[in-house]
């Protein structure tokens, strides 16, 4: 069995219900929420592993929910939601979610990704703090933090993996492909632009610049280095 926290934020109950009994079945504890105000509070009182958040709510909607997480924690978000083009889906993502699925889908379907996003947050548990370095910026992969000089960066999980994982291999170009397939542990699709819009929110937090990008280089027609 699992165990985890998670925080399952929509505004209509029967969806909360339904996805809350598939969830306790694979071990996870599981908090309701049906507002954005009232996920940011919850927040406050207890630790959430993983939260699932619908996009379409009414008051405060699940995309600027997601950006205040984000203001404080480092969990991943799943975002539901009844849009199904591709910008709604990057921007879900550029908001700081780490998936995107859409209404209606296999609740079964969900707790797959739900496992998928908490075995990659939890893989890298090191023994002794490794520290990446390139020019200014700093990371530290034990606490999985971010500096550009002293000053501390906020990256999601996934951005933090992606930024990671080039540093590591400073110089090696990694295709979109190789990046997403590697990151996220699953088959790549060619349509599938998740990673250019992470590579891009990636910038904007770490790049003095970043239409002039000294971190993050695109290598045209082949990918992305450090």
């Amino acid at each position: 069995m699992n165990y985890a926290n998670i925080l399952l934020v929509d505004d209509e109950e029967d969806i909360r219900n339904v996805l809350s009994i598939y969830l306790k079945n694979e071990g996870y504890e599981v908090s309701h929420a049906s507002t954005g105000i009232e996920a940011l509070e919850l927040l406050q009182r207890m630790k959430a592993d993983l939260v699932i958040l619908d996009v379409m709510m009414p008051g405060m909607d699940g995309i600027e929910t997601c950006m205040r997480i984000r203001e404080t924690y480092e969990m991943p978000i799943i975002f539901l939601s009844a849009k199904s083009q591709d910008m709604d889906k990057i921007h879900g993502l550029m908001s700081g979610a780490d998936d995107y699925m859409v209404k209606p889908f296999n609740p079964l379907e969900l707790i797959a990704r739900v496992k998928s996003q908490l075995r990659r947050y939890r893989a890298y548990q090191p023994n002794e703090s490794q520290v990446l370095e390139v020019g200014n910026l700093r990371m530290e992969e034990e606490t999985r933090q971010v500096f550009i000089g002293e000053q501390d960066v906020r990256l999601t999980p996934k951005e933090f993996d992606i930024l990671a994982l080039l540093v590591r291999n400073k110089g090696q170009v990694f295709s979109i492909e190789k990046i997403y397939e590697m990151v996220w542990g699953e088959p790549f699709y060619k349509s599938d632009n998740t990673v250019m819009v992470h590579i891009t929110k990636i910038r904007e937090k770490i790049e003095e610049n970043p239409k002039k990008p000294l971190y993050i280089k695109t290598v045209w027609g082949v990918g992305y280095k450090v």
